[in-house]
């Protein structure tokens, strides 16, 4: 890989996480629970990536402040602690890191998660180590806005051209096109290959096993 690219920005559910099914299941029991229509898994799947407030509004609407607040409060107990479905990082997650890390990258993660939740994740998998940087929903403007990858590559004083940002989600890759990085799309996310590429995904990779591979071979 050419000093031209430099550092990769992970999104983390459904990138690095296969948290999907958790947050589907989460998001629909919190729903019945607070008495809202129960939405389909495809409408929760298409909003994976977004900060939490505004996805709940795309899929219910406008709620009361009363309404909004027992509704975060029920998702973050629902998500935390009573929803058994697993969300194990993929299985070459820990591997790929490690491997760009080695070869001299600069990982970052920017995601649609509030801060406590990645701290808490982080801290299960044993994976802030590798990270240089991050940024979250509740500290900057959510996806597709640009604004948390301007603030890592400031941080990290990089540049677009140096920066490669990887998502599930078409929200992360029209993140991407917006900030002037490279966008690359996995296609075991939330949204499938044809999707990222309509969003404006540069390439589309089958697993991190492939990014990797692309990535340390200059063949990005």
């Amino acid at each position: 890989m050419t000093d031209d690219k430099r550092l990769i920005i992970f999104d983390w559910d459904g990138t690095l996480m296969d948290s999907i099914g958790r947050i589907v299941s989460s998001m629909q029991n919190t729903a019945q629970y607070i008495g809202l229509p129960v939405p389909t898994d495809v409408a929760v799947r298409d909003i994976i990536g977004l900060s939490l407030e505004p996805a709940i509004e795309k899929l219910f609407g406008m709620l009361n402040p009363k309404q909004l607040d027992s509704f975060l409060a029920r998702y973050r107990d629902e998500y935390v602690d009573l929803n058994p479905t697993p969300s194990p990082l993929f299985h070459d997650a820990k591997a790929i890191l490690s491997a760009l890390t080695d070869s001299g990258f600069q990982l970052a993660v920017a995601t649609g998660k509030a801060r406590r939740g990645l701290q808490r994740v982080w801290s299960e998998s044993e994976t802030e180590h590798y990270f240089a940087a991050s940024r979250c929903a509740s500290e900057t403007l959510g996806k597709p806005d640009p604004q948390m990858l301007y603030e890592i590559m400031n941080e990290l004083k990089t540049h677009p051209e140096q920066t490669v940002m990887v998502g599930d989600s078409v929200h992360d890759i029209k993140m991407a096109v917006a900030a002037g990085v490279h966008p690359v799309g996995v296609s075991f996310g939330v949204h499938d290959a044809e999707r990222l590429r309509e969003a404006g995904a540069s390439i589309v990779v089958d697993s991190l096993s492939e990014l990797s591979n692309k990535l340390i071979r200059e063949t990005l």
